[in-house]
């Protein structure tokens, strides 16, 4: 609740600061499409407003028994009529087309945002969470902006042109409504306050349903075979039950508000016919007034209404801005430093140097820093170029994490990581990263094509080049004899493919970038027997004058290394051949022992 509090606190001492910035940032740049819109609006709220007119201009015809009743009337309702619904489909439209350009623009935006945010980050928030922040936090915002440009000011333009006629038609009974309605101001700004941090709390929990129902579903198998489907089915009844307590919330909020203007509206009419009797039994009004002056009040009661709760659905969307604006401005600590240069690889020799990595663990679940916890603690390693080096050792030993050091993927809280000799916090991530290819045993396949996924390699890639790299993975052979070939789609993270023909895709993804570094994450894990046998030859002829890192649990992947690193609790405890390290004894040797490598 704490937490809570404070989310909340900074809501209303931010709402104009919030409203410039979106105005200045994604809307102002419609300002034609703006303008047009409010000429638009004026339109409608003008003829609105001469609907009363029209009626007591009726009655007076239908009194004098005038014959224009059936020649001007008629002619005048249809074009006060043509008039407000041409202007209504053109203003619907046009809003529209700027609330759905921006709410585009800001869902663009997250996405480069979050392409460029750092793995700590991403890994920080479930992924169903930032999810909703592209579907529920932007649906709530698009309704709410619509609501602004279609009702705010259409609706006070209408209610302004209806008040003119009933000053026209009768100024003292004008000057009950004005005295009235405005009572109804109080209790539905406190009603939208007390709302917009309801439905902050409940869009947070949206997205934690979202993220739930993703983790759930995608671990169907184990759900499955564990026959845990009994305690899925509790955990999402809470969190459903949960989320119903939420929406109630914001039920309830809502709901009151528009029985308060029932009342106020059912005061405000009740305090104009009485008064209205009054006048006409001394003759100072006259039944055409009256009706006309009604006919206004009833008219003007929708656009009145709509202003009312229009504070509700702002409060609401501004509390989604927040958390929009909050993950846009999070700022990436892995960027390129002010003079970054391009990295220059002449022989592929990478370096770590006393290097340290920590990380915070639990930061995500309770908002601070949480328990620091030491992943590398002062490890020297040197990777040859041309050469094939393996990392090994217990889970939890480092492995991983010395590979996301390369790339920049994490930044070294001490020491330094070195390829021939340059600091790769010196270099431009983009050449850095251009400079070596990574294939891990979590393989990430898109839901496009086989050809699309190998090109994502090297995005100009020829079709030949394509094949050629399918046929180094020995990939090409099963791609070949599917009934579309290359453009076969390979579906959703790549299930309609063995998990053994995911892996060649992807390997064949790292031959097609031919980058002078190769980092290899259990890259063979999921292959049978033949197909490591094909691998590792095409491996072997790929690592030729390329730095080749590999992660391996298999012995027959990392036999022939040149050097080995055996980690242990983040430290180097052994190093050397494969034969010198069995023959010592030592943890490598327990590992073979224990068959840690076997297939």
């Amino acid at each position: 609740m704490a937490k809570e509090r404070r989310d909340r606190a900074p809501l209303d001492a931010r709402t104009w600061p919030l409203v410039k910035r979106l105005w200045h940032d994604w809307v102002r740049v419609h300002w034609r499409r703006i303008t047009a819109s409010l000429v638009l609006m004026a339109v409608i709220a003008g003829a609105t407003g001469a609907y009363p007119l029209v009626i007591d201009y009726a009655y007076d015809l239908f009194e004098a028994r005038d014959p224009a009743i059936v020649t001007a009337i008629l002619p005048l309702v249809v074009l006060v009529t043509l008039v407000k619904g041409g202007a209504t489909y053109a203003q619907t439209v046009l809003v529209g087309a700027i609330v759905f350009r921006v709410i585009a623009n800001i869902q663009k935006a997250m996405f480069a945002h979050l392409t460029a945010a750092d793995l700590a980050r991403l890994g920080r928030e479930p992924t169903g969470r930032l999810i909703s922040r592209f579907t529920n936090d932007t649906n709530i915002m698009r309704d709410a902006m619509t609501r602004v440009a279609t009702g705010l000011v259409r609706d006070v333009l209408t209610v302004a042109a209806l008040v003119g006629a009933m000053i026209y038609l009768d100024w003292a009974l004008t000057l009950i409504v004005l005295v009235v309605y405005p009572l109804a101001a109080l209790p539905v700004i406190a009603i939208g306050r007390r709302l917009r941090g309801t439905s902050a709390d409940t869009q947070e929990h949206l997205g934690r349903t979202t993220a739930f129902l993703g983790e759930s579903l995608a671990g169907a198998r184990m759900v499955k075979t564990y026959g845990l489907e009994g305690y899925e089915r509790a955990r999402a009844d809470g969190v459903f039950e949960r989320l119903y307590r939420f929406t109630m919330r914001l039920v309830r909020g809502r709901a009151a508000v528009d029985p308060l203007l029932e009342v106020l509206g059912g005061v405000a009419i009740g305090g104009v016919i009485a008064f209205a009797g009054w006048r006409m039994t001394t003759g100072a009004a006259d039944v055409g007034t009256f009706t006309g002056f009604i006919s206004a009040l009833l008219i003007a009661a929708q656009p009145v209404r709509a202003i009312a709760t229009l504070n509700v659905v702002v409060q609401e969307g501004l509390a989604a801005v927040v958390r929009l604006y909050d993950l846009i401005d999070e700022p990436a600590t892995i960027v390129d430093r002010p003079e970054a240069q391009p990295l220059a690889v002449s022989r592929g020799e990478i370096r770590f140097e006393a290097v340290r990595f920590s990380y915070g663990r639990g930061a995500a679940e309770n908002g601070t820093d949480g328990e620091v916890v030491d992943a590398l603690d002062a490890v020297d390693l040197e990777f040859e170029p041309g050469v094939t080096t393996a990392l090994v050792g217990p889970s939890g030993a480092g492995k991983s994490t010395v590979l996301n050091l390369i790339p920049r993927l994490y930044d070294a809280t001490g020491g330094r990581v070195t390829i021939d000799g340059q600091d790769v916090r010196d270099a431009t991530l983009a050449s850095l990263r251009s400079a070596m290819a990574l294939v891990s045993q979590d393989v990430v396949l898109f839901d496009d094509t086989i050809r699309a996924n190998i090109a994502f390699g090297r995005l100009d890639a020829s079709g030949a080049e394509i094949r050629a790299a399918a046929e180094a993975a020995a990939a090409a052979e099963f791609i070949e004899a599917l009934p579309q070939g290359y453009d076969t789609p390979v579906g959703d993270r790549g299930l309609t493919l063995s998990g053994g023909e995911r892996q060649r895709v992807a390997l064949a993804r790292a031959v097609l970038r031919d980058a002078p570094i190769l980092l290899l994450d259990e890259a063979t894990s999921a292959l049978d027997a033949e197909s490591e046998r094909k691998v590792q030859a095409a491996l072997e002829r790929l690592s030729a004058g390329r730095t080749t890192i590999v992660i391996a649990h298999r012995l027959a992947t990392v036999r022939n290394a040149k050097r080995l690193y055996v980690l242990d609790q983040g430290r180097v405890a052994e190093s050397g051949p494969h034969d010198t390290l069995v023959a010592a004894g030592g943890l490598y040797a327990r590992l073979c022992r224990m068959q840690v490598f076997a297939a």
